[in-house]
């Protein structure tokens, strides 16, 4: 049976608990309080083949960045420890996904040296109302929790909901594809021999 990793942070801001689980079956119960990262978390879930449960309260009165950037905290922390390691893991992941008129590229390396280059060109500050500025924090935060080098790329787009809908579904896709086991490889992907 495949580990299912349990994450909690409780702050005077947020109160959330993540069950994550590598290598599973695309399942997800997703409620953050903030509706637009709950579907966005259920894509990353699906389309990496990952199995996610999120309960996460915050005060979502002053507004999201608080309750979404403390998911990704949780998020990082869960997936570094999920990957553990990295004994026989491919440690790179890439993905380029559509969706109509937009194109996400998303490229991973399990690493253990945080790093993000995040370049989406919105041209709303808003969907609805989620602050687009609100992505970045969100990866950063996974980025460095987990310990991974993160490149999120949109070649090109013009409707922001469609934009980051591609990434996290390209994320969940390069995420999926690194953390694979490849029975070639012996301890970690390395020429150093270590991380």
């Amino acid at each position: 049976m495949a580990d299912i990793i349990t994450i909690t942070r409780k702050t005077l801001e947020t109160d959330i608990t993540i069950d994550f689980c590598l290598d599973g079956k695309g399942r997800a119960r997703i409620d953050t309080g903030v509706g637009f990262m709950d579907h966005m978390l259920t894509l990353f879930t699906v389309h990496g083949f990952f199995d996610m449960e999120i309960a996460a309260r915050g005060d979502t009165h002053v507004d999201y960045h608080h309750t979404v950037e403390d998911v990704g905290i949780c998020l990082g922390q869960a997936i570094s420890e999920a990957c553990g390691k990295l004994d026989g893991m491919r440690r790179y992941g890439n993905a380029a996904i559509p969706m109509d008129e937009a194109l996400a590229e998303v490229h991973v390396d399990l690493c253990k040296r945080p790093y993000i280059v995040f370049n989406i060109p919105f041209t709303k500050e808003k969907i609805g109302d989620f602050d687009t500025e609100l992505f970045e924090e969100f990866f950063r935060a996974v980025a460095v929790n987990a310990g991974i080098t993160l490149h999120v790329n949109v070649r090109y787009g013009n409707n922001a909901h469609h934009m980051i809908e591609a990434v996290f579904k390209a994320f969940g896709r390069a995420l999926n594809q690194a953390s694979e086991t490849d029975p070639g490889i012996t301890g970690v992907l390395s020429s150093k021999g270590r991380l």
